[in-house]
């Protein structure tokens, strides 16, 4: 039987064939939403989504589902505590598409600064207005502040160094790889920056991070920009600081998108005059999404020809494991399973494990991490089997 892959938002024809000619069976279904995914998915063994919302039903209803792939960075539209309770893979793309993110944060700068929206728009109603046009100030000299420095900080800080900026970087870790300075403290890096742009995942720590403390260690006339996630920002602190501030604001996410491609949309941000959206499309250039498609491709093909899951972001990064247990074993038959019976009756679990042979198949060595000691008995009864080469247990 064929492995059943179920894609369920845009993909070219060209990706769509390559999973075709790795004998997939494939489901091409670019307009599915998250009430159409429960039935569409129910029978599928990999799910492809793009912004759908993968929820809990639709997880918990399939029958054959084990590797759910966002192509694109966040994974913040897949219900993540669902799969892990199913033991279903999430895996995403990230850093594919850093750049097209980075060139339209350059450009919601170049358009605040310029009004370039505003000037379009009075054009296009027969209103000329070139003295209250002419007073940009440019976006050399000026101060950068970008929050969240990883693949897309990154870009942008490489774009906005070309412009003249100084940049400086607010960053949960260490910042590397861009010459910019690294600033700890949010109350030490707003008061200081004309612009701000914020590139954070959508996380409990992040969630409403831009509230009425933060807006107000903002200048007045400050620039912001989020080409990130809409829950990053408190949008009613915001409006509050715009009306206080004179703050200009410029984003491509907010609370209440549509999950459709098109459609009426309503929300709080539309009619201020002080902020511009644009519809969700900072990955949304050809050249990203099809550096996104290749890596999705790349991470099926891994994951049916060897089980390996590239960019595997649901796996536990603390498990209750304090103990390591290490077995080299000639590689026979029953071997490995011997040694499993002493851990199992000796009721202790196995966190994780791994088996590494040799090369020539001789010998192998086996890696295993234990919630509980191995006692001395069991020890011994391991090392007494005449095929095994050694054993190294210690806490960690």
């Amino acid at each position: 039987m064929k492995v059943k892959v179920l894609v369920a938002d845009k993909f070219s024809e060209k990706h769509i064939q390559q999973l075709k000619d790795m004998d997939l069976e494939v489901v091409y279904s670019p307009k599915l939403g998250e009430k159409d995914l429960p039935e569409a998915a129910k029978d599928a063994d990999i799910l492809v989504v793009r912004s759908t919302i993968v929820n809990a039903e639709t997880i918990n209803s399939s029958n054959k589902l084990n590797l759910i792939v966002r192509a694109g960075a966040g994974v913040n539209n897949i219900n993540i505590q669902a799969a892990n309770q199913k033991g279903v893979y999430v895996a995403n793309c990230p850093g594919m598409n850093s750049v097209a993110v980075a060139e339209l944060t350059i450009g919601h700068m170049i358009s605040l600064d310029r009004r370039i929206p505003d000037n379009v728009i009075d054009f296009r109603n027969g209103k000329w207005n070139k003295a209250e046009y002419s007073k940009a100030e440019g976006l050399m000299g000026k101060n950068l502040g970008i929050i969240g420095v990883g693949n897309i900080g990154k870009e942008v800080a490489k774009r906005a160094l070309a412009f003249g900026m100084n940049v400086y970087g607010k960053d949960i870790s260490r910042i590397e790889g861009v010459m910019i300075k690294d600033f700890s403290e949010m109350d030490q890096i707003l008061p200081m920056c004309d612009i701000i742009t914020i590139h954070l995942p959508a996380t409990s720590d992040t969630k409403g991070l831009f509230n009425k403390k933060m807006f107000s260690y903002m200048k007045p006339n400050a620039l912001l920009i989020n080409t990130s996630r809409a829950d990053v920002i408190d949008e009613d602190a915001l409006l509050e600081a715009i009306k206080e501030k004179n703050i200009r604001v410029a984003v491509d996410v907010f609370n209440g998108e549509p999950e459709g491609k098109s459609g009426e949309v309503k929300s709080k941000l539309q009619n201020n005059p002080n902020i511009y959206v644009t519809h969700h499309i900072g990955a949304s250039t050809e050249q990203a999404q099809n550096a996104v498609a290749d890596e999705t491709i790349r991470i099926i093909k891994d994951f049916v020809n060897s089980g390996i899951i590239a960019h595997w972001v649901n796996r536990a990064k603390v498990t209750g494991a304090h103990y390591q247990l290490v077995v080299k074993h000639y590689d026979k038959p029953g071997v490995l399973a011997s040694i499993l019976a002493v851990i199992r009756d000796g009721n202790i679990n196995i966190e994780e494990i791994e088996n590494i042979i040799f090369e020539g198949g001789v010998v192998a060595c086996c890696t295993m991490k234990l919630k509980s000691p191995a006692t001395a008995d069991m020890l011994k009864q391991m090392n007494e089997n005449k095929n095994v080469l050694s054993v190294s247990h210690v806490a960690i």
